[in-house]
């Protein structure tokens, strides 16, 4: 039986000017996440995440990723791009992005987004073609293949063209092209009968310095920044890993509108993924600094923050470490008799979503989620949050305490004057 593999010819700027199954799905299933810059966002996890530099409003990013999705779908063109893209500028009022103010840095600017895009989801578009079980069984052998078209050729690049590497050879993990800005190298199969002649003429192996890193880029040589990855290669990576990575590096305004935007569709993977986590800490209940982060701060509290106490903490993420859950405090709660149970210590990512209140206590500082217990009505599952305003590497905004309070006792905080009210 034949396969089916439709092997898109390059054509425009090296790229697909016709729909291609593959690279379209990849690229529908990005998620448009706000940024401030375009590392925001790193290697692999673009598989996941599409960013454009500087577009730090959630519908500001989602237009332009429909707007690069109906380019990838009709081959319409980088032209066709930048008409969309000067309407979605205007419909946001966006300011500020770099390129902005004149006709080069704009050309400049429409072309990076247009072909960066482009080239790394027609790059996963093949990456999930050439794995195609049929396929390999067939051909298990990849070729490494140079664009002539391209005006300024990178000399290694060129060194690369024409070898020939079984499809499970590590150089695929971080040479799988795109290799750099503008490249358009690809990557074809080929049988055993290929791989003999290429081996005949001596282009089976790279050369002995290919994964040697260049500190200047922090990838293998002859590969640009940030560009050491296999597009299409992560698709089943986990948000959450996505999530614990950036979150915790991003200025609080674009943390949370970033954790706003990915609510979604993380509602249901946070969730499991911190009930493994407590179930992992019940079950080994030992100190090991585990740390998960559950939520974020949002916008609204931030803004409150910063407009009511001029206070603007550094990141939006909202993490809990092993020890609050089997630690001393934990005990002490055990015995007064007001410690969450399992249960509910698995409700926190949904606490933290939508609380019943966001309080400010006034003599620590520290934000105050309440939410309902689930077994009284009169009874409040109390968190208490410290964030940090000055951030020192590898700090992390703590749940500090989690217990069970009469709602009266918050009741009373509030009318006394220790806890203002937030949301």
């Amino acid at each position: 039986m034949p396969i089916a593999i439709q092997t898109p010819a390059k054509t425009e700027n090296g790229y697909e000017n016709t729909p291609f199954a593959e690279q379209l799905d990849f690229f529908r299933r990005k998620l448009a996440l706000p940024s401030d810059a375009w590392d925001d966002i790193w290697k692999a996890a673009h598989d996941r995440a599409f960013i454009v530099a500087g577009a730090a409003q959630a519908d500001l990013v989602n237009d332009l990723h429909r707007a690069m999705a109906r380019r990838i779908e009709d081959g319409a063109g980088i032209e066709a791009f930048r008409k969309e893209f000067n309407a979605v500028v205007a419909k946001h009022g966006w300011t500020g992005w770099k390129g902005e103010g004149s006709q080069a840095g704009y050309a400049w600017r429409t072309r990076v987004i247009y072909q960066t895009n482009m080239s790394t989801s027609y790059a996963a578009g093949r990456w999930k073609q050439l794995k195609n079980p049929a396929l390999l069984a067939l051909r298990p052998y990849w070729r490494y293949v140079h664009s002539d078209g391209v005006m300024h050729p990178r000399p290694l690049h060129l060194a690369w063209n024409g070898m020939v590497l079984h499809h499970e050879h590590p150089f695929w993990v971080a040479h799988f092209p795109p290799n750099g800005w503008g490249c358009q190298c690809r990557v074809t199969a080929v049988d055993a009968n290929e791989f003999e002649k290429a081996q005949a003429a001596g282009k089976t192996t790279p050369d002995r310095k290919w994964s040697e890193i260049d500190p200047t880029t922090g990838a293998p040589v002859g590969i640009d920044h940030g560009f050491d990855y296999a597009p299409g290669a992560n698709v089943a990576r986990s948000l959450q890993e996505l999530i614990d990575e950036k979150l915790i590096r991003l200025d609080a305004p674009v943390g949370a509108a970033m954790y706003e935007a990915m609510r979604p569709v993380l509602q249901a993977e946070t969730a499991t993924f911190f009930r493994a986590f407590i179930d992992d800490v019940l079950a080994d209940p030992v100190m090991r600094r585990r740390v998960a982060i559950v939520g974020a701060m949002d916008r609204e509290t931030l803004d409150w923050l910063a407009e009511q106490k001029n206070l603007v903490p550094a990141s939006a993420e909202i993490a809990v470490q092993d020890r609050l859950i089997i630690g001393k405090k934990a005990l002490r709660h055990q015995q007064a008799g007001d410690a969450l149970t399992a249960d509910e210590w698995g409700m926190l990512p949904a606490i933290l979503e939508q609380p019943l209140q966001i309080l400010f206590d006034r003599r620590s500082g520290k934000l105050i989620y309440v939410a309902a217990s689930g077994d009284s009505r009169e009874v409040r599952l109390v968190v208490e949050f410290d964030y940090k305003l000055k951030r020192n590497k590898g700090e992390t905004n703590m749940i500090v305490s989690a217990f069970k309070v009469p709602r009266e006792a918050i009741d009373g905080e509030i009318k006394g004057g220790f806890f203002e009210v937030v949301k």
